[in-house]
């Protein structure tokens, strides 16, 4: 072997000892693995129990799990409602009429033909970096009647900061098929959060979807809830559901750790600013497309891409291992903006 190319495999091997956020694809255990600085971060997973890929956990920089663990990883005294409620995930309702959010295996096999299911394809690459990784995936959206109406492509970026780490998630849809959303509250971009980040106020009940499928969320012990949602415009608690805002932020305490997950829209995005599905009960959500259910005084919104067109939606999620204020979520926003 040549000097010249011992000094370029050094130097890949260096690279790759050096990178502090590493992203490892593992294919045959239907996974891509984020760790920053050795410590786990998140996972970008695809597994036949559910019916759309999801990143599971959300780990924040202190070490504390922000996510619940049912339906992948079920921990004790947690809330069993909601298997499609899965990590972080992004789909929608109601699509061509097809329901892709609430899908799961609980659907009795009567409703399925009524569903979707997104399925990964294919992993086209993933990149390890000093203080960010990167991912970019594709996937499909298949109706219940087997048709393949929409393309996902999702570029990835996961990054290292003092104090918080960083999901940027850029979602292009290309239409294989005319796809219409329809105006619905599920959507668009979820996370299902653990029991600590939910509301102490929360006491549970029947949530209907929008076919009429009631679910119910159980009264549980909430003495160790103590989360609290905040928007842009200065909307708290559980208030928060339905309005609109540039951000959401959602924090609480566990164990002497204070915790925040924020997500923020982009100025890009369709439907901006965002309606937030913010539940007590734990679904932190971003729909910008649900007006009229939101709002009833608002038209509906039946966002289209037509056949061979496509519409791409941008957010960020930060998780902070303390309390982000208006202050510092105002920064990050135009930030974000600007990017």
């Amino acid at each position: 072997m040549s000097r010249l190319l011992c000094l370029g495999v050094m130097a890949l091997s260096v690279a790759s000892v050096s990178a502090q956020v590493k992203v490892t694809s593992n294919e045959a255990q239907r996974r891509v693995d984020v760790t920053i600085d050795g410590q786990r971060f998140t996972s970008y997973v695809w597994p036949t129990s559910l019916k759309k890929p999801v990143l599971y956990p959300l780990v924040a920089p202190d070490g504390v799990t922000v996510t619940r663990g049912y339906p992948l990883e079920p921990r004790e005294k947690e809330r069993v409602d909601h298997p499609h409620h899965a990590g972080m995930w992004f789909n929608y309702g109601n699509v061509n009429g097809f329901d892709f959010w609430n899908n799961s295996d609980a659907i009795p096999e009567a409703q399925r033909p009524k569903m979707g299911s997104i399925t990964m394809t294919r992993i086209v690459s993933t990149k390890s970096g000093k203080d960010k990784g990167e991912m970019v995936v594709e996937s499909l959206w298949t109706t219940g009647a087997g048709t393949d109406v929409l393309k996902e492509t999702d570029k990835f970026v996961f990054a290292k900061r003092d104090g918080s780490r960083v999901i940027d998630r850029v979602t292009t849809l290309t239409a294989l098929e005319k796809a219409v959303f329809n105006d619905d509250k599920e959507g668009v971009l979820g996370i299902r959060v653990a029991s600590f980040l939910e509301s102490p106020t929360e006491k549970g009940g029947i949530f209907m979807d929008a076919n009429g499928r009631p679910t119910k969320v159980a009264d549980a012990d909430t003495s160790s809830a103590t989360g609290v949602y905040r928007t842009s415009e200065g909307i708290e608690g559980d208030k928060v559901w339905s309005t609109r805002g540039k951000w959401c932020t959602l924090t609480g305490t566990t164990a002497g750790k204070t915790e925040t997950i924020a997500i923020l829209d982009h100025t890009g995005n369709p439907g901006y600013p965002t309606y937030w599905h913010a539940r007590g009960y734990g679904l932190f959500a971003a729909n910008p497309l649900g007006d009229h259910i939101f709002d009833p005084k608002a038209a509906e919104h039946k966002f289209t891409i037509e056949k061979g067109a496509s519409a791409t939606f941008k957010y960020r999620v930060i998780l902070f291992s303390h309390a982000a204020g208006a202050d510092e979520m105002n920064k990050e926003s135009k930030v974000f903006d600007a990017e």
